[in-house]
């Protein structure tokens, strides 16, 4: 099961994870669901710190 770092979403589907996205930022893997990273995709290929969205 996977925990998106932004919203809290939860997902333990192993076909709809295909849909997330993950990032390290600081040392730590973060995993972001598909809303989160569809509203957030410029900030993320642009290598912004999640703080910054």
């Amino acid at each position: 099961m996977r925990t998106c770092a932004l919203c809290g979403r939860t997902e333990q589907d192993q076909a709809r994870l295909l849909l997330w996205t993950s990032a390290v930022e600081h040392g730590r893997p973060k995993d972001f669901c598909e809303v989160c990273s569809r509203d957030n995709l410029r900030a993320m290929e642009s290598k912004l710190d999640s703080e910054w969205w």
